[in-house]
């Protein structure tokens, strides 16, 4: 690798938007940023597919408040009118150090940033910015991942996911560390099927990386939660794409995913043991002393298997899995696939492969849960697995059936049809978890009331069973019932 001359200038970016926000909503940032020597730059970006690639559009002004004429040809363009005022929300300021490098046959500019934004309200309240950003000038993207992944073995960075701009709203809003929710996963005009994975497991990636940064900052159980969730969402899109993704490198990430990732169930199994059932069992019983020895005793196995949890998002393993992840998703060697029907489908039509998809998935849900109340718990284990893949693939492909408000109704039937059945096949999962946890307190347990008192909630564990199994079946029924939106 050939390196080029550092330079380092200051840059003062101000942020704009109506009072409103009307831009931010519309996923576009507006910035007038102020460059050593006086020089300005205005500059409209959007949000793009959330993680890479973003839409920029430049231009030089005189002024620090936005230049309407300047606007013109951006998506910012017919969102205000000449006598509306702009607010001045939120100022980036960061001393930039950057410097070009030579990889492989690629030209990438590295840059280096350390400052801090502030609300222009109160310029006092402040948050740290200190990152490095990679840019492909000219050449190969995989040249620039795997610059990446050299960096992040030299040192222990994260990949981000957060744009300065979303930092600062998030300022303004008062949500820093706040817990990530799924979102709904955008697509542009007529996605090939390779732009909706990439699109998707983005998505995932972005939810991954924020609630990692929540737990990484404290122990909240939320976080660990939509960590699973952003997690099992990647894993079932790896599987729902499973036909254009077949590489030995796919197989290898996947297991690696799966793998790292098996310390963060036995804490979430114990928080909701803990919140729910052992919650219920406590109320029902309020006269069980054992109980209370039962939840301490919990606790303690609950603190541990945080800190392996916790062990597992600090190491540098899953740093650099995150990072062969994005690299993998985005430039892959599955993009060019040597089989003609996979290229094929992956250059296809995304609303195509996704009906061809869900119809396959729905009936899988519709054949492992045939019997529900008759069939064993390792079989009602599958059934939920397909269920939850029928799911998330019902709402990762959302946008691209939302064409007709008579279709996104039947989408929206069929997603809560799907939802429920899959939320009561893991309540009896949850119950099968919490039978293992008992049997486990039972013999380790340090007193006998404790153990006593984890019999006694297996037991009235077992009972719930047969309510939960009757719900199953009449959801089952609910799910047959509801049309197939993408058919």
């Amino acid at each position: 690798m050939e390196a080029g001359p550092a330079r380092t200038t200051s840059l003062s970016s101000t942020y704009f938007d109506a009072p409103d926000l009307r831009l931010h909503k519309a996923g576009v940032a507006l910035r007038i940023r102020e460059i050593d020597g006086g020089r300005r730059l205005q500059t409209v970006k959007t949000r793009g597919d959330g993680l890479f690639a973003r839409g920029e559009w430049e231009s030089a002004v005189e002024r620090r408040e936005p230049d309407l004429n300047s606007l013109k040809g951006t998506p910012a363009a017919g969102l205000f009118s000449a006598d509306e005022p702009f607010d001045a929300l939120f100022t980036v300021a960061v001393e930039r150090t950057v410097r070009q490098v030579t990889r492989g046959r690629s030209r990438i500019e590295i840059a280096i940033d350390r400052g801090r934004i502030f609300k222009s309200a109160d310029p006092v309240s402040a948050i740290a910015v200190g990152e490095v950003e990679l840019e492909l000038l000219a050449g190969a993207p995989q040249d620039l991942f795997a610059l990446a992944a050299d960096i992040m073995a030299a040192a222990p960075l994260r990949l981000g996911v957060a744009s300065k701009s979303a930092r600062g709203h998030a300022l303004l809003e008062g949500r820093l560390n706040d817990v990530a929710n799924a979102q709904p996963v955008p697509f542009g005009d007529e996605p090939s099927a390779a732009d909706a994975f990439r699109a998707i497991a983005n998505a995932c990636l972005v939810q991954l990386r924020m609630n990692e940064d929540v737990m990484l900052a404290r122990r909240d159980s939320d976080a660990l939660h939509q960590t699973r969730v952003a997690i099992r969402r990647l894993r079932s899109a790896f599987s729902l794409f499973g036909p254009l993704l077949r590489h030995a490198r796919t197989d290898e990430l996947k297991a690696e995913l799966k793998r790292l990732s098996e310390p963060l169930g036995p804490a979430r199994d114990l928080d909701v043991f803990l919140a729910e059932t052992l919650a219920d069992e406590r109320e029902r019983r309020p006269d069980e002393s054992g109980l209370l020895n039962l939840e301490k005793q919990l606790q303690t196995q609950k603190a541990k298997a945080y800190d392996g949890a916790l062990a597992t998002l600090r190491s540098d393993e899953w740093r650099r899995l995150v990072v062969e992840l994005a690299g993998w998703i985005n430039v892959g060697a599955w993009l060019r696939s040597r089989d003609e029907q996979i290229a094929r489908q992956i250059a296809g039509p995304a609303r195509d492969f996704a009906a061809t998809v869900l119809e396959k998935r729905y009936r899988q849900v519709r054949r492992k849960s045939r019997r529900i109340t008759k069939i064993t718990d390792e079989k009602r284990h599958d059934a939920r697995i397909s269920a939850k893949k029928l799911r998330y693939g019902s709402e990762f492909f959302a946008d691209l059936f939302a064409d007709k408000p008579k279709r996104e109704r039947k989408r929206v039937v069929f997603v809560k049809a799907v939802k429920r059945l899959q939320g009561r096949l893991g309540a009896l999962n949850d119950v099968a978890t919490g039978h293992e946890l008992m049997a486990d307190a039972a013999q380790t347990g340090r007193s006998r009331s404790a153990a006593f008192a984890a019999g006694v909630t297996a037991a009235d564990g077992d009972a719930r069973a047969d309510a939960l199994l009757k719900e199953a079946k009449e959801t089952r029924k609910a799910l047959m019932a509801a049309e197939p939106f993408w058919r």
